[in-house]
């Protein structure tokens, strides 16, 4: 129960910088509305891509034919929203990287001590996105097939989903500020792995609030502050000497 107390902290930044919370929603309200026009654009489109997509049915007796396009029609739209909903965040960290940047070193001079200068690049920024929206792609797809399971499938579906993104969301969020130090990925891990529940609380909250309408857009900013938060404490514990490297 400790993460969800560092996503707090970040929130309470609303009160104290007010303009730098205000910053760090630009990225996640133009990838919002990137999103939400796409969906506008499908939603207008997709009776004639079904279409296309089905000319074996345009035989078919109309009562039939308008049942099966009109399934397929919700199935894409469906999807199209559980793919957007996973790669919202990566979508968001790497066009903002230097909002982000900018959020994540007034938090780390506010904490004390020298801003880290080796920073990840906009390249290996875009990279990690990439990395992010393909495993949010296929946790999606798990998540779909999971709810096709009778009686318990959807609850186990969504909890797995959630848990899984969490700590995925957790790690993504937190990987700014260790890079900064020049930690490559097995590094990071083993930081992380220095409180696995505070970790796995903090996704967890975070992507619970990323659920919420427009609540990304608010909160982003809020879990760039809590992530650097929670790796200025991982780092205060003891463990191995992270290994530096790319």
């Amino acid at each position: 129960m400790r993460g969800p107390g560092y996503l707090l902290r970040g929130l309470g930044l609303w009160r104290t910088r007010p303009g730098l919370m205000l910053l760090g929603m630009v990225p996640a309200l133009l990838v919002l509305l990137l999103v939400a026009g796409t969906l506008v654009v499908l939603l207008l489109q997709v009776g004639d891509l079904v279409a296309w997509a089905t000319p074996f049915a345009d035989d078919w007796a109309t009562a039939l034919r308008a049942v099966v396009r009109t399934g397929l029609a919700l199935l894409l739209v469906v999807g199209f929203l559980v793919v957007a909903s996973m790669t919202f965040t990566a979508l968001a960290l790497t066009l903002g990287d230097p909002f982000y940047a900018r959020i994540w070193s007034e938090i780390e001079r506010m904490l004390g001590g020298e801003v880290p200068e080796d920073g990840p690049g906009f390249w290996r920024s875009a990279a990690d996105g990439l990395v992010l929206a393909g495993t949010g792609v296929a946790l999606g797809l798990g998540v779909v097939v999971l709810g096709l399971l009778p009686v318990v499938g959807a609850v186990v579906g969504v909890v797995l989903g959630v848990v899984v993104s969490g700590w995925l969301l957790a790690g993504e969020l937190l990987s700014r500020p260790l890079e900064a130090r020049g930690m490559d990925r097995a590094a990071r891990a083993e930081v992380l792995r220095r409180d696995r529940g505070a970790v796995l609380g903090f996704g967890v909250a975070t992507q619970l609030c990323f659920l919420v309408p427009l609540g990304a857009v608010a909160v982003m900013p809020a879990a760039v502050a809590g992530a650097t938060m929670l790796a200025r404490d991982l780092l205060d514990r003891p463990g191995r000497a992270p290994q530096r490297g790319g």
